[in-house]
């Protein structure tokens, strides 16, 4: 009985610890993706012709070995595999945190942080919803002013379009806000869970690390809506 019931924590060390590796190694797949998206995004300021090369190279990558958008579309499973492998880690690590038994100091320590990561991921997903459905799975315009094949079936009109609406740039900045916080702690933790805070001076670097990818993340993204909101791209 005494074997079995100490085998019993340490089973559950290892699955959390292979939680927290999901949870890490999906996550930077999410940060490169981020960063390539980004990276396209900024075309935008390059002008029509440019995004909408850029939009189009996209889907004509490894052609004629690949079909058209074959790649696109191998990028798009490895991100729902991610996706899934990110939140089923997420939740379950949430889930485990809630009904483990904690000191007051340390719930009090860790409860605003949980909360901000619960919620926050919640929002990024349905977001990426929603984004997905606006640009790429429907394709359709919530601005009342540009609609019709020209604008939806053009990623550079159909992107100015969207922006061009205060509410719209708005849900697009709160889950860059939402993000911002992610990026920062999920980076950190990962750095943590891969064992590279080892003493002080990592700790403050995995923290540095994680706030300053944070920061270029959220400029990168914010600098294409919001200079179609003051009329700097039209």
């Amino acid at each position: 009985m005494a074997t079995t019931t100490s085998s019993r924590p340490a089973a559950a060390r290892r699955t959390t610890i292979g939680l927290k590796i999901l949870m890490a190694g999906t996550g930077l797949v999410f940060v490169g993706y981020v960063l390539l998206h980004m990276y396209g995004n900024l075309k935008l300021l390059a002008g029509e012709e440019a995004f909408n090369t850029y939009a189009e190279h996209l889907r004509t990558i490894g052609e004629p070995m690949l079909p058209h958008g074959g790649l696109l579309w191998a990028i798009r499973v490895v991100l729902v595999l991610s996706l899934v492998g990110h939140a089923y880690a997420a939740y379950s690590l949430w889930s485990r945190a809630g009904s483990a038994r904690r000191t007051k100091y340390a719930a009090v320590k860790t409860a605003s942080r949980t909360a901000w990561m619960r919620w926050g991921g919640t929002f990024i997903l349905l977001f990426v919803v929603w984004h997905l459905l606006q640009f790429t799975i429907l394709k359709f315009s919530v601005n009342g002013d540009k609609q019709g094949a020209d604008v939806t079936q053009n990623p550079y009109e159909l992107v100015v379009a969207s922006f061009q609406v205060p509410w719209n740039t708005l849900i697009y900045v709160l889950a860059l806000v939402a993000l911002a916080f992610h990026l920062s702690h999920g980076t950190f933790s990962a750095q943590q869970t891969l064992g590279l805070t080892g003493d002080a001076g990592a700790y403050r670097r995995a923290k540095v690390v994680g706030h300053a990818l944070a920061a270029v993340v959220v400029v990168g993204f914010l600098i294409p809506p919001l200079s179609i909101l003051f009329g700097l791209i039209t």
